[in-house]
């Protein structure tokens, strides 16, 4: 089987934290021999600087972009600069021929100016959201997501959410079990919840009450077949029901009720990666109730049913 060839575009001024972001999800530690190929390509020649102080050698030009099967941009120097029309040009003809073309925190100018994400959704750094919109009025902006999926094209949030960018992706190919030991690895959460509102301003210190609260939702994400409620996790953490839905807002960025179906979904998809139970049996160990209501919510959320989902990840790892 060929591997799957990843390629991360450099370029001159970079971010050597940006083009690790890739390169440590992707490079480091296959999930399996030859799973991947990872290259690192460029559109100028030379050595390019980076905006730590130290150079690097790129020994790809762009012709690696033919073959890829997934291109990550992992940000842009400038999003007043026009990227090189010749690394447009070669964007537009990866993507025509099927590949994935990712584009991590201002890595979305660059897609943009390609005319890729034209009627397209797509997200980017929130401090530079207002300026993206307004330059690029094809594009549909969520300036609320941490990372965003349309098709064939990937944009993420500034910095950090190119990690769970590059994990979504990994996930996708070789399902959580794969994605978990890398976040492991990289002492990340192999899954964020809430968006970019969460970082606009800067965050309140953590509290006492805050430490307790994320002490309780580590209990409650071991016994999700419960039924949890406002008052039944208020009254255990010894907080008042307003008190407390503010500092779960604080501490996770969403609301009880959608913070638990986003984890009684993620466990969902781990039990139908790595168990043989039945739909009905998941449903019940998530806390859906029914195989009906499991149904219902992971089609909503993923577009496929709960079957469809472990018939993809069947024989992966």
């Amino acid at each position: 089987m060929q591997p799957h060839r990843i390629v991360v575009v450099a370029f001159d001024q970079i971010s050597p934290f940006h083009l690790s972001v890739p390169c440590l999800v992707f490079g480091e530690t296959p999930p399996a021999d030859g799973a991947y190929e990872l290259l690192v390509c460029a559109a100028e020649g030379g050595r390019l600087s980076t905006t730590a102080g130290f150079d690097i050698a790129v020994a790809h030009g762009l012709e690696a972009l033919a073959e890829a099967r997934t291109i990550i941009v992992p940000s842009w120097r400038d999003p007043d600069e026009r990227p090189p029309q010749a690394l447009l040009d070669a964007l537009i003809a990866a993507h025509r021929r099927g590949a994935l073309i990712v584009g991590l925190c201002l890595g979305a100018y660059v897609l943009a100016a390609a005319g890729l994400l034209d009627g397209r959704r797509a997200t980017t750094h929130w401090g530079w959201v207002e300026d993206f919109a307004a330059r690029f009025p094809a594009v549909k902006v969520e300036a609320e997501k941490l990372y965003l999926e349309d098709g064939d094209l990937l944009t993420s949030a500034g910095t950090a959410a190119g990690l769970d960018c590059c994990l979504h992706l990994l996930r996708k190919d070789w399902g959580a079990e794969v994605a978990n030991r890398v976040a492991r690895r990289l002492v990340v959460a192999p899954h964020r919840q809430g968006g970019q509102a969460q970082f606009v301003e800067q965050p309140l210190p953590a509290t006492s009450r805050d430490n307790r609260l994320g002490g309780l939702l580590d209990d409650v994400r071991t016994c999700l077949h419960r039924p949890h409620t406002l008052d039944s996790l208020a009254e255990q953490a010894a907080m008042s029901r307003r008190s407390f839905s503010r500092h779960f807002r604080q501490l996770t960025g969403s609301t009880l009720g959608d913070w638990l179906l986003a984890e009684r979904l993620a466990l969902s998809q781990r039990l139908l990666e790595g168990t043989e139970h039945s739909v009905e049996a998941i449903a019940g160990l998530a806390g859906f109730g029914s195989a009906v209501s499991l149904r219902q919510q992971f089609g909503r959320a993923f577009g496929v049913s709960p079957s469809a989902y472990r018939q993809t990840f069947q024989g992966r790892g």
